[in-house]
């Protein structure tokens, strides 16, 4: 099968395989894993922050984040098609208590500064307290899109005014950067905390970081354990990570030229259109036109019965993401058969 549903199918390399057979471990919640520790602190000195804590899932990540920033009954700010709102089963409200207040996103996954300006509540003993504005980098959802520096800067100094915290949920926050070419920290000056995950585009085969300064990693080290993230001799999995980190990062720009080639194998399909913004990154959005007469789920099983998966996206459309095992060759076999399904 060429896999397209998204870059978390990606298989660790022979390297990692070999780290993780030969990794020095040891207890982890007792702080004594010397593989976990080093991993922390190399994803820490990428993401420019003091210190990180290794975690099962960027999920996890996410979440343990919002609980560190907030408490009970607080109000976090993000866009309405943010991955934490719609693809984190409630994670934040329903273990955190934390009210989430969504303002819509911009085609190109920014939200308008005006707002954000007005989501932040005034002091009132009616309302809850904004606590938290929540970003994104890449943005999924808005077509895997580039949040470009100044806009984050501008958003953090709205926070640092008001008294907020933010947050970014950085799960490919490399491919932001590779895309931008500049180093992964200038993404993140004066943001207090960032989640980014190894096990996507990275290749690991478990894994996220975060990523924050010190005494905001002690909190959330007890909320991880609290949520059951605690783990032992988990140095097996992080040595897989810092591979990841030392020899997987630049090449995201393949998996950026692949989707750009098949973007432009694409553009010519009178029954499909490719969305505006994409490709930006690794992610291919496409939509049926309106007149087309077969549905996205019949192309779908059609695609899968020729060797091919993708994602769904929206009701008619799909999204392809290119990422560590995908060739050329697997992009130009994609559009010779959707070139026939779609006859």
């Amino acid at each position: 099968m060429i896999d397209l549903r998204s870059d978390t199918v990606t298989l660790p390399t022979e390297e990692m395989r070999r780290a993780m057979a030969m990794a020095i471990v040891g207890d982890d919640v007792y702080g004594e894993d010397p593989t976990v520790n080093q991993l922390e602190q190399l994803a820490a000195s990428k993401m420019g922050k003091q210190s990180g804590l290794f975690i099962p899932s960027g999920t996890m990540g996410n979440l343990i984040a919002f609980l560190t920033h907030c408490e009970r009954g607080d109000e976090a700010i993000m866009g309405d098609q943010a991955h934490t709102f719609i693809y984190e089963v409630g994670g934040v409200s329903a273990l955190g208590g934390i009210m989430v207040h969504t303002v819509p996103n911009q085609l190109d996954g920014t939200i308008k500064f005006s707002d954000i300006q007005n989501a932040i509540r005034t002091k009132d003993v009616h309302f809850p307290t904004s606590k938290l504005i929540a970003l994104e980098n890449t943005h999924n959802r808005c077509g895997g899109v580039v949040i470009h520096q100044d806009f984050i800067n501008s958003v953090v100094d709205l926070a640092q005014e008001n008294g907020l915290k933010v947050h970014m949920d950085g799960a490919r926050i490399f491919n932001a950067a590779i895309k931008l070419k500049i180093p992964v920290q200038n993404l993140l000056i004066g943001v207090d905390s960032v989640t980014f995950c190894l096990s996507k585009g990275l290749g690991a085969p478990v894994g996220s970081v975060l990523c924050g300064e010190q005494k905001f990693i002690n909190r959330a080290r007890r909320i991880r354990k609290q949520l059951g993230g605690g783990m032992r001799q988990a140095g097996i999995l992080a040595a897989a990570g810092i591979v990841a980190l030392e020899t997987m990062v630049d090449r995201l720009a393949e998996d950026h030229h692949l989707a750009r080639k098949l973007a432009d194998n694409l553009r010519s399909f009178s029954n499909i259109n490719i969305r505006e913004n994409s490709p930006q990154t690794n992610m291919v959005f496409l939509d049926l036109i309106d007149d087309y007469p077969k549905s996205s789920a019949q192309i779908i099983q059609e695609l899968k019965n020729n060797g091919i998966l993708v994602g769904t996206s929206k009701n008619r459309g799909f999204r392809l993401v290119t990422h560590y095992g995908i060739t050329k060759e697997d992009i130009d076999k994609v559009a010779e058969v959707l070139a026939t399904v779609l006859q």
